[in-house]
């Protein structure tokens, strides 16, 4: 059974400023754990502090929409299926940052929701430091 995760943050930033940072599908200084990232096509291959190697597929990344759409296709948990979408919508001077997962199985639910906030807060501190 398919489990939705969403979280929504709003940031003191405009959207272009957080766009720059989201769409630059090479840059993991947002991301907790990662040690390095190589881009080969449309694939985003990380390399992970504890947990290897974790390749996502880049599904769309519309510039003039500022969504980006990814896929993890190859991991080290059993994921049978994993679409994840951030979506950048302003708010006057900020941006609404909306960030929606489906994962089966949804035992790896919690983890990746930890993920995903773990990776906003790495955000917000990013944007107070520049």
């Amino acid at each position: 059974m398919m489990t939705k995760i969403e979280e929504i943050k709003e940031f003191k930033a405009t959207p272009d400023v957080l766009w720059n940072i989201i769409s630059d599908i090479g840059r993991s200084d947002w991301v907790p754990g990662v040690e390095s990232i190589e881009i080969d096509g449309n694939k985003r291959i990380f390399k992970m502090a504890g947990m290897g190697r974790l390749v996502e597929e880049i599904i769309e990344c519309n510039h003039e929409e500022m969504e980006l759409s990814y896929s993890a296709i190859e991991t080290m948990a059993p994921i049978q299926h994993h679409l994840a979408k951030i979506k950048l919508t302003s708010n006057e001077q900020n941006t609404i940052f909306s960030w929606t997962t489906e994962i089966d199985p949804p035992d790896f639910a919690d983890a990746i929701r930890q993920g995903m906030l773990a990776s906003l807060n790495e955000l917000e501190k990013l944007l107070k430091n520049s």
